[in-house]
């Protein structure tokens, strides 16, 4: 087996112990040394290690919530996140450390825009932009939560997959950050009951959080990645288990519209609008449980059949 160095990942055995308290640890970037060539430091420049993924490549959220953290590092303090669009370019390698470089392209006197590369062997593996607001008041108005059932009635990854002996299910279960609970019924192992372009899942991380809204802004990152796609499969009568499946997230976009906390229950109202030439579209709202609207997400991903 390849050796991989201890400071570019986290093993799946030490994932399960503790997998909250990893990915806590992967969004901690260390600040990288002075570039000469370029002259940027470590105010722009920042490194971030590896979760574990049974298939040997980089899992999408990770990356997309470390760009994130990275850009946040470098704005004024105050200002959080409201949206982020970003582009998947290459699979990402395990083995190796992920160097982040931000680039400050604004700040005004509410706003600021930030772009940020992930880099891995001299080339980006994700382009990013996100903006970040002071808070300000304005107009509200929310669209409503539809009903779903209480999440603690609904089986989790874990009773569903928690006793089968495979690296898939291992990382669906006992090294997932956040305990999912789908209410039309998962995907994991066979096609839903019915054909349909929605579905509801609720999510929510296992444990506690530190109050940083930073941090649960790029952890809701992480966290929608698993099941954006997820009414593509749905509406194919299509599973994650299907045999020769193809599946990578192509782009990526969120808006953050209130404050959010990942360690209480958040419900993902999804759909699919359209699938075609090998890609399928996937948009979600995602509430908190008392109702309120925090966020709303669009990506688009390749899905291949054999």
């Amino acid at each position: 087996m390849t050796h991989v160095p201890t400071e570019a990942l986290i093993s799946a055995d030490d994932l399960a112990t503790d997998p909250l308290g990893h990915l806590l640890s992967a969004l901690r970037l260390e600040e990288e040394p002075l570039d000469e060539a370029t002259g940027r430091g470590a105010d722009d420049r920042f490194g971030g290690y590896n979760l574990h993924q049974p298939n040997a490549r980089i899992y999408g959220g990770q990356v997309l919530a470390q760009a994130l953290v990275a850009a946040g590092r470098t704005v004024p303090d105050g200002r959080l996140p409201h949206s982020m669009h970003g582009y998947f370019l290459r699979a990402g390698d395990l083995s190796t450390r992920i160097e982040f470089d931000v680039e400050r392209l604004r700040d005004g006197r509410s706003f600021s825009a930030r772009r940020s590369h992930a880099i891995q062997h001299g080339q980006p593996i994700l382009s990013m932009i996100a903006s970040f607001q002071e808070r300000q008041d304005g107009f509200e108005h929310t669209s409503p939560m539809p009903d779903a059932p209480d999440p603690e009635t609904l089986p989790s990854a874990m009773d569903e997959l928690g006793e089968i002996p495979h690296p898939a299910a291992r990382s669906r279960s006992h090294e997932s950050p956040f305990d999912l609970r789908h209410v039309e019924g998962s995907l994991y192992l066979g096609g839903g009951e019915t054909r349909t372009d929605h579905q509801k899942v609720w999510m929510r991380a296992r444990g506690p959080v530190p109050h940083d809204q930073l941090l649960h802004r790029a952890l809701l990152a992480y966290a929608c990645d698993q099941v954006m796609l997820e009414p593509v499969l749905r509406q194919s009568d299509t599973s994650w288990a299907t045999p020769g499946i193809s599946i990578a997230s192509l782009d990526h976009a969120m808006w953050w519209h209130r404050d959010v906390r990942v360690d209480e229950w958040l419900l993902y109202v999804q759909s699919s609008p359209s699938a075609q030439g090998g890609r399928g579209l996937g948009a979600a709202r995602v509430y908190a449980q008392d109702g309120t609207l925090v966020a709303s997400i669009a990506q688009e991903g390749m899905l291949r059949l054999p």
